[in-house]
């Protein structure tokens, strides 16, 4: 421990590291703040320093400081700096998550107030695409998906069904409304939250339940807000609630870097802001650690023709560094070979890694010709969005029954885990089961110990059936009150996983699958030793999770990335591509509000380049079987033009265009000299 002395030296050692602005915005607790934080400028810095500064000079305990953010990445990361800063002092308690894994610790102690019992069970896209499905009576994938975005947006905004309904303009809404109703009652039948639960069920609960409010608010003496522009009505909700009138908070955010309205994002929080807190104070942090000069003066240059609510203006000490280069390219097989060729050519005369390249687009249909160029150049690359580690068949089928252990009222959960491995109970029993359920408002698994089903049932089903429940029962008894690592080894060796496995796949897919659930079982015990949480508690947190931890490494390979995933990130090299009218800003871009989005889309592309950056335009496309004609996007224009590089098929002034004979010989000599 420190003493007084040690303690303060600490301190004054500890923020001696930020900038003067980063500095201010850390020891400022005067009233509500506002860091406007532009990208690249250290945000992550200033949190976690906040945190630290919190419980090491101003008497804090950790338990009574959180940290929202929106990614479960971004929270381990700070987690793990906190950490370092913390020196002397145990950070132990203090709440650092995403928004929606607070949702969910708010649930488990206070969902019985709202009628959930404590082991709920939470639904992925999967889960609730399935119950939409059933209740439209339709396979069609984008009907399904369109009817998850609308009710994702109706909770989004605080709607009940009944304001949905009301609130309808035509017939289609109004069937989408009705639908809404249906699915939260099913949801609620299965004692399941999907995603937006989590954060609509809380606000919810505090504005019915004030003495819950009232211990959640003194739990939390002092809020800080990460990435504030990402945030939603419904996640404002929450920050405001669990503030309160002492409004003891700090959100950090850059409006220039609002990019998910789709999604129910809404700028007008920042509005909102100094509406709701008419003290509140704004420090900017504008010099910006990751960016060269004039890729900086690119990103000011364009998103100034955007309507400001705060001014800003990066600024970086790395120099002014490469032009930015703008390459016209004749169609898009010549724009994915060129960029191929040139990133081969920049990482062998500057001996970079292919970690230190990114390819960034607008959607992910532009990725495909660029992955058969590298491939072809036998470039090892990652493509943003692949297939979750929780999404494989193997993980889901033993999350099933991790889920069903939770939560017994889970029917999804039921039938893929009494089906898989098979066990002599088939769709016949499944129908006869459910339709009692159906018939007394209960779940499967209650239904299954009800007298009625003996006499519905043969008497080996039944047996089969209670069997399997009675197993079920015992688990989760063990599961509430002995380590993970011993339920979650007794639950394999039971279900004979293994067995199952080499006797339903080719022994090679056998193995790997096999490998896949070692791992998950690995990490399970790992990380419920390390959080000293139960088989129950964790079955709710990998709901939350997107990859396993150990998945999360490194690897050196290029990043294919849309520009929505890549945002937070950066690379030391950039190429955008795909820069045209229709497609950045999107051909859905209708209204000047759209056209800014998609304008701050441009600019968190621009400013992901640590070094160089490369922007580049089809002048023909394919669509369909023939190739249309493509003007570059309006963006390219308001880049400053005196820091441009112009070449390509099409070239300002009519200079001579690069060839792609004269890029394969420069590549050609390249290679020639290494040997």
């Amino acid at each position: 421990m420190f003493g007084v002395n040690g303690l303060f030296g600490f301190i004054l050692c500890m923020l001696s590291k930020l900038n003067p602005t980063q500095r201010e915005a850390v020891k400022y607790l005067g009233s509500p703040l506002l860091v406007l934080a532009g990208a690249g400028s250290g945000k992550t810095g200033v949190i976690t320093h906040k945190l630290a500064y919190l419980v090491n000079e101003c008497g804090y305990a950790p338990r009574n400081v959180a940290a929202i953010t929106f990614t479960n990445k971004a929270a381990n990361e700070m987690k793990e700096r906190v950490g370092k800063l913390l020196t002397g002092r145990d950070g132990k308690g203090m709440t650092i998550s995403t928004f929606h894994a607070l949702g969910m610790q708010i649930l488990r102690e206070d969902g019985p107030l709202l009628g959930y019992k404590k082991q709920f069970s939470i639904f992925d896209s999967a889960d609730t695409g399935k119950i939409i499905s059933e209740l439209l009576g339709s396979p069609d994938k984008q009907e399904i998906r369109t009817a998850q975005s609308v009710m994702s947006n109706w909770k989004a905004a605080f709607l009940t069904p009944e304001q949905a309904t009301s609130l309808a303009e035509n017939e289609e809404q109004q069937r989408l409304a009705l639908l809404y109703g249906r699915y939260q009652e099913t949801l609620r039948a299965y004692q399941s939250v999907d995603f937006d639960d989590l954060i609509r069920l809380p606000v919810e609960l505090f504005k019915t339940h004030e003495e819950a409010h009232q211990r959640w608010q003194h739990r939390f003496r002092y809020l800080l807000i990460d990435e504030y522009q990402d945030t939603n009505d419904c996640q404002y909700q929450m920050m405001k609630l669990l503030a309160g009138d002492r409004a003891a908070l700090t959100v950090v955010g850059d409006d220039d870097q609002a990019i998910y309205a789709w999604r129910g994002a809404s700028v007008a929080n920042l509005h909102n802001l100094q509406k709701d807190y008419p003290t509140l104070r704004v420090i900017k942090l504008e010099q910006n650690y990751r960016s060269s000069q004039r890729i900086l003066q690119s990103a000011n240059h364009l998103i100034k023709n955007n309507t400001k609510l705060f001014e800003k203006n990066l600024w970086s000490e790395h120099g002014p560094g490469d032009a930015v280069r703008v390459f016209a390219a004749k169609d898009e097989e010549n724009e994915a070979e060129s960029v191929v060729l040139k990133l081969l050519g920049h990482k062998f005369a500057n001996g970079t890694r292919f970690a230190d390249y990114a390819i960034l687009y607008r959607s992910n249909h532009l990725s495909r010709v660029f992955e058969k160029q590298l491939r072809d150049h036998k470039v090892p690359y990652t493509v943003s969005g692949g297939t979750s580690f929780f999404d494989h068949a193997e993980i889901k089928d033993l999350t099933a029954y991790l889920r069903l252990i939770a939560n017994p009222d889970d029917d999804p959960a039921f039938i893929r885990a009494i089906t898989t491995p098979k066990r002599g109970i088939g769709n016949s029993t499944l129908e006869k089961l459910a339709s009692h359920a159906a018939t007394r408002g209960v779940s499967m698994f209650d239904a299954a110990f009800e007298p009625a089903m003996a006499e519905h049932l043969q008497a080996r089903q039944h047996e089969d059936l209670l069997t399997f429940c009675n197993f079920i029962n015992r688990m989760q008894s063990r599961a509430e009150r002995e380590p993970c690592n011993e339920v979650m080894g007794d639950l394999l060796s039971a279900i004979d996983y293994e067995t199952w496995l080499f006797d339903s796949f080719e022994p090679r897919q056998a193995e790997t699958k096999m490998k896949n659930v070692q791992d998950f079982v690995g990490w399970m015990n790992k990380k419920s030793e390390a959080d000293e949480k139960n088989m129950i508690a964790m079955t709710q947190l990998i709901a939350l999770l997107n990859l396993l931890e150990s998945r999360d490494q490194e690897t050196d390979a290029v990043s294919l990335s849309t520009l929505h995933a890549a945002k937070g990130l950066e690379f030391g090299h950039v190429f955008l591509i795909g820069v045209e009218e229709n497609i950045l800003p999107h051909e859905r871009s209708e209204t000047p509000e759209q056209v800014e989005e998609e304008r701050r889309l441009m600019y968190v592309g621009i400013t992901r380049a640590q070094r160089s950056l490369q922007i580049s335009y089809c002048t023909r496309r394919k669509r369909g079987k023939e190739h249309t004609g493509c003007d570059p996007s309006r963006f390219i224009a308001e880049l400053p033009q005196a820091d441009i590089v112009y070449a390509g098929v099409v070239v300002a002034g009519n200079a001579p265009a690069v060839s792609k004979d004269e890029g394969k010989d420069k590549l050609a000599r390249m290679k020639a000299m290494l040997k």
